[in-house]
């Protein structure tokens, strides 16, 4: 698995846009969601996770509501917002571009 950590700065953000924009869901619904995705070559942990929704939620990237579980347990739900589809737009063209460029990097001769 991959540690997060390593990955470049706002790349959490970007997988957690992106999750959300397939539609609302809560905490670990996004995790698990990214885990799956990539075959559980990326991991991401409670402690990475809900710091990066809370603030994805203060800067109007995400709303948060709360809804009762299957089995009647609250839990809280995130949906991307008219400013998240913005940033997520902005986040996939500006790593497009950082893939490109490394790519030209390793595969140059």
């Amino acid at each position: 698995m991959t540690d997060l950590p390593s990955l470049p700065q706002g790349t959490l953000d970007l997988l957690i846009l992106r999750t959300l924009a397939r539609g609302p869901r809560h905490g670990y619904g996004v995790a698990r969601w990214i885990e799956e995705t990539t075959d559980d070559a990326l991991s991401i942990e409670e402690g990475s996770l809900y710091p990066a929704l809370y603030r994805m939620e203060r800067r109007g990237w995400i709303a948060a509501t709360w809804k009762k579980s299957d089995v009647g347990k609250a839990i809280k739900v995130y949906a991307l917002t008219d400013r998240g589809r913005v940033e997520l737009r902005s986040r996939t063209a500006d790593w497009g571009h950082l893939i490109t460029a490394v790519d030209k990097v390793l595969r140059a001769r």
